[in-house]
């Protein structure tokens, strides 16, 4: 599309014919990301909140496009990248954060980590001294006063409030042990994620699991069978073992649309919905 059609388009984008309108917002669309820049500065000069709305609606369009793509190559080809993945779903949220920020305080807290990191440590030592690094100092903990915010879900969110819901906060604990090839993993226990610090010896076996919600509590297989009891489920490796990070990429996404309903915003609930759609 030449510079001189693109102009002529958008001038269009306040045509009371919304059959028209419709035709523009779908060129517009299907132009992608590039067009972005050029629609926002468009919306700066423009005084008509009908063209204002139109063009918001057409970015969100075109970035959400953007996030469905990339978390459908992230399944196929980058699976093994858990913060790739809940960075795409940051894009839905923050399209134009800083995402530097986030890998800088990562790598902050595994250089603090290492820092105080022994050879001789034992694995619940190891734990100890990660709480207090991620906890302690850091500041990071459970958000119980509005655990239902969708902010929970969201890392760059998480990592500035330091407040989030149990998977978000067992996503950075993991990331940080994992740089410092520490074995724990994230665990799809029913109604509240954890992470085991696997046996390298035995990999199929969890040395002890970890309640990140509480502050890194230390949990034996013992309270893992006794809470799944209690929710009358089945002592099955499904809820005990560790699962792959599509897994905890849809348990984020249903989080979200749970969060969303609950402040009664069907729109970003249906987006988000949409998004689990795609890779199930």
């Amino acid at each position: 599309m030449t510079n001189n059609e693109f102009t002529a388009l958008v001038s269009l984008l306040d045509d009371p014919d919304y059959a028209i309108f419709q035709q523009i917002e779908h060129k517009l669309i299907t132009c992608g990301p590039d067009v972005i820049p050029v629609l926002e500065q468009t919306w700066e000069e423009s005084f008509d909140p009908l063209a204002q709305s139109r063009i918001e609606n057409i970015i969100h369009k075109i970035q959400f496009d953007e996030v469905k793509n990339e978390l459908q190559i992230w399944q196929l080809n980058n699976a093994d990248d858990l913060l790739d993945g809940l960075m795409i779903i940051n894009r839905y949220q923050y399209p134009n954060m800083n995402e530097d920020q986030v890998y800088y305080q990562l790598a902050e807290l595994r250089s603090a980590a290492w820092m105080g990191m022994m050879y001789d440590m034992s694995a619940v030592e190891k734990v100890r001294l990660l709480n207090n690094v991620i906890f302690r100092e850091f500041g990071l903990s459970g958000n119980t006063s509005n655990y239902h915010d969708p902010q929970n879900s969201f890392i760059n969110q998480v990592l500035e409030t330091k407040k989030g819901n149990p998977i978000s906060l067992a996503c950075i604990y993991a990331l940080v042990a994992q740089k410092l090839d520490l074995p724990i993993y994230g665990v799809n226990l029913p109604k509240h994620f954890v992470l085991a610090y696997m046996d390298e010896s035995e990999p199929s076996k969890a040395l002890f699991y970890i309640n990140v919600f509480n502050r890194g509590q230390i949990m034996q297989e013992e309270d893992i069978q006794a809470f799944l009891r209690q929710l009358n489920l089945p002592i099955s490796p499904e809820y005990t073992h560790p699962c792959d990070n599509p897994a905890i990429i849809k348990r984020v996404l249903r989080n979200l649309i749970s969060a969303y309903e609950h402040v009664d915003n069907m729109t970003k609930r249906n987006d988000i919905a949409l998004l689990l759609e795609l890779i199930q």
